[in-house]
């Protein structure tokens, strides 16, 4: 850091700490959300609660490349914005730096954001996806571990159905249990216990034991009588149902990784559908990591509020405007998944007006003195709250005395 000027350095913590601080923010808002549905979704299944964390471990890269783009530009956007609220802005203008020199370090920290966000989206991001597709099905399927749910009826290996009305320590120990088999003879056998436990086997990965203490066993030949026999300890074999293999990675183009999303994009061998579907994802991806380049012009574009004036409606712009242009690619990539419209108008044509868009708020903001990208929305806003303010003030009691009188009380007659 020695070697890299002393204004570059200044920018670069005003920059970096509200960067991360954003990213964390955005990042942490969007795994909690998810991580409460996910413990609803593992509990109504029966999973361990160790899979919800291995979910969203998966999912961290999606909110990342959503996370980057937010925090790079709230960071600069804050950055720019305490410098000219501070009036330093003016200063460093006034020794003669442009705003392209200003934004040199924001832009050295673009390049290596972009890179990460190159890798998260084309590269990680899609194995992340299937992942977490993978487990969402191993939990739904009981190849997790599902366990019994308590006071219901659960059927195993098409012959069996297990009732507990306890369980205890994570479901090592179960009370109240009630089972019903049938063996391939038709013979019915109705199992009650007091308590249960479920054992490994080492011969059989496919079956477990269910060990029961202080029960009854019920057996019905189909005769007049059944057999009834009294236990202290009795093992009941489970024969574990079978789990199909998970389907292979493709099923949807999110999980493609890049080589693959050129393979099937641009070969002739490729069904239309295939094909469509490749290049819109190839597109969306790759206008979503172009736009970063453009979010240090938007952010010193909406950071600068007009002179005597601390307004942060800025802050509010820019995030309604990245968001809004996020929704417009996504509903661009659809619309070209399904070969309604070729995926370079749906998705490069917003970014072009996008960009130009950006570009002229920029120019407004750093060559016409006084210049200013939201000025005439600042003046109205500005306006709105006065409004509001005046509504909301207190009228102050009168209790100025009239020019004539005396202000001397007279006393009382």
């Amino acid at each position: 850091m020695k070697f890299i000027p002393s204004v570059d350095r200044y920018i670069f913590r005003l920059v970096i700490v509200p960067m991360l601080g954003v990213f964390a923010l955005a990042a942490s808002l969007l795994t909690l959300d998810k991580m409460l549905r996910l413990f609803d979704f593992v509990a109504v299944e029966g999973g361990p609660i160790g899979v919800v964390f291995k979910m969203l471990g998966a999912l961290i890269p999606e909110y990342a490349s959503l996370a980057i783009p937010l925090g790079l530009l709230l960071g600069v956007l804050l950055a720019f914005r305490k410098l000219a609220t501070s009036s330093e802005l003016d200063t460093m203008r006034a020794v003669g730096l442009s705003y392209w020199r200003m934004l040199r370090m924001p832009y050295a920290i673009t390049l290596v954001l972009v890179a990460i966000n190159v890798a998260l989206v084309f590269y990680v991001q899609p194995l992340s996806n299937y992942y977490y597709q993978q487990m969402e099905y191993e939990l739904r399927s009981g190849a997790l571990g599902a366990s019994i749910k308590v006071g219901e009826f659960t059927t195993l290996a098409d012959r069996m159905a297990l009732r507990i009305e306890e369980s205890e320590d994570n479901g090592q120990k179960l009370k109240g249990i009630f089972a019903r088999v049938a063996n391939e003879k038709k013979q019915v056998l109705s199992i009650s216990a007091r308590e249960g436990t479920f054992m490994a086997t080492t011969d059989d990965p496919n079956t477990i034991i269910l060990r029961l203490s202080e029960g009854t066993i019920v057996q019905d030949t189909g005769s007049e009588t059944p057999r009834v026999l009294s236990f202290s300890r009795h093992d009941l074999p489970i024969d574990l149902p079978a789990i199909e293999d998970f389907r292979a990675r493709g099923d949807a183009t999110r999980e493609f990784i890049l080589p693959e999303l050129l393979r099937i994009g641009w070969s002739e061998t490729s069904a239309d559908a295939e094909r469509d579907a490749s290049l819109a994802t190839f597109n969306f991806r790759l206008v979503e990591i172009v736009m970063m380049f453009l979010m240090p012009l938007l952010a010193v574009s909406l950071a600068i509020p007009p002179k005597r004036s601390t307004s942060a409606l800025g802050v509010f712009v820019s995030i309604i405007m990245v968001v809004a242009y996020h929704k417009v690619n996504q509903y661009g990539e659809d619309v070209a998944t399904l070969g309604r419209i070729d995926p370079v108008v749906a998705l490069w044509g917003p970014f072009v007006i996008f960009a130009a868009l950006i570009i002229w708020m920029y120019y407004r903001v750093a060559y016409v003195p006084g210049g200013q990208a939201i000025g005439a929305l600042e003046s109205v806003f500005a306006k709105i709250g006065k409004g509001i303010s005046k509504l909301f003030k207190r009228r102050r009691p009168k209790t100025a005395l009239p020019e004539d009188a005396d202000p001397q009380l007279s006393p009382a007659e």
